[in-house]
């Protein structure tokens, strides 16, 4: 776990990866000899090893949220999790684990087999500005796309609203069950920006092992980060052909985005009901980057006015019961 907790030890806020940017070049230039790096205009960094005619290939993000890391910040292990902490603030913190866990499966992969790609996005979380510029033709030889961008441990994420992300023939193959993954639909992340510019092979995203995102708690459950690595190597090994996917239904992410995102936020407010828009905002902006903090203002406001109305309809039909029940008696 040592690689990973240095991982968590790199502050990298969206717009700001350049220490580790710094470090992936170093570490794999020391660690991983034969590696091709490359960077492009917005800072992605692209990486091949070995010559093949087709490769697998894994991507995560450069950045995290958490804007909050002290000096002194350590990734703390304990037997089954690892956490952040700031001893001098006596505080937790975020680790980013979301997607430095991606990160690091990405750089484990990239040591182990002879012949793969791997490429690093910028600035996923303020809307996947990084993949949506990506040089897409650095993926014409990939036999799929991987990225372990997800919270918890079982889901396999296979369609993003209204978007799919790969073939039936693909999800046969991979023996996504042995390693208890079942089939979810997911949110916005780098693998559907690439399938919006005309990816042609298919993608996943993976649960890969972290909980809490986004927040000071954020903590990594290390069985089920090594489960996701074990899926990932499983389909690298068996995988071997090209997995072509064409989503014919690419435009209709963009026409129903805001009905999916209104749909998800009110059960995030029907989770939380004593939730303020400014908590709303601060904790979900990320998650839903083409709102701006008007629609979260407005979709709240409906929220509320919704349940009130609701209550006082309970409310009002409850006291004409028991009016009537007086009336009988």
């Amino acid at each position: 776990m040592n690689l990973l907790k240095t991982l968590y030890e790199i502050h990298s806020p969206s717009g700001n990866e350049k220490a580790m940017k710094k470090f992936i070049k170093g570490y794999v230039k020391k660690h991983i000899p034969g590696v091709t790096i490359k960077n492009d205009h917005v800072g992605n960094l692209y990486m091949i090893k070995g010559n093949s005619e087709t490769y697998p290939c894994i991507v995560a993000h450069l950045d995290q949220v958490q804007r909050e890391h002290s000096k002194d910040f350590k990734a703390i292990e304990t037997e089954d999790i690892i956490f952040g902490y700031s001893p001098r603030n006596r505080r937790r913190e975020g680790l980013g684990a979301d997607d430095k866990n991606g990160i690091w499966i990405a750089l484990k992969c990239l040591e182990k087999y002879e012949c793969i790609k791997v490429a690093f996005f910028v600035s996923e979380e303020i809307g996947c500005i990084g993949s949506r510029n990506a040089d897409l033709s650095f993926f014409e030889d990939t036999r799929f796309v991987i990225e372990p961008d997800r919270r918890g441990y079982e889901d396999l994420i296979t369609n993003i609203s209204y978007t799919s992300l790969c073939s039936d023939e693909f999800l046969k193959d991979i023996g996504f069950d042995a390693f208890g993954y079942n089939e979810e639909f997911g949110m916005m992340t780098d693998v559907l920006e690439l399938k919006e510019k005309g990816l042609k092979v298919s993608c996943l995203n993976l649960s890969c092992g972290y909980y809490e995102p986004h927040t000071e708690h954020e903590f990594t459950v290390k069985k089920d980060l090594l489960n996701c690595l074990g899926l990932v190597e499983h389909i690298i090994e068996n995988c071997l052909s090209v997995y072509p996917h064409e989503n014919l239904e690419s435009g209709y992410y963009h026409r129903y985005f805001e009905i999916d995102a209104e749909t998800e936020i009110w059960d995030i407010l029907s989770w939380d009901p004593e939730m303020s828009v400014e908590d709303l905002y601060e904790m979900y902006q990320t998650n839903y980057p083409r709102l701006k903090k008007e629609d979260f203002e407005r979709i709240y406001n409906e929220y509320h006015e919704f349940n009130d109305e609701e209550e006082l309809w309970k409310d009002t039909n409850l006291k004409g019961a028991v009016n009537t029940k007086r009336l009988w008696l």
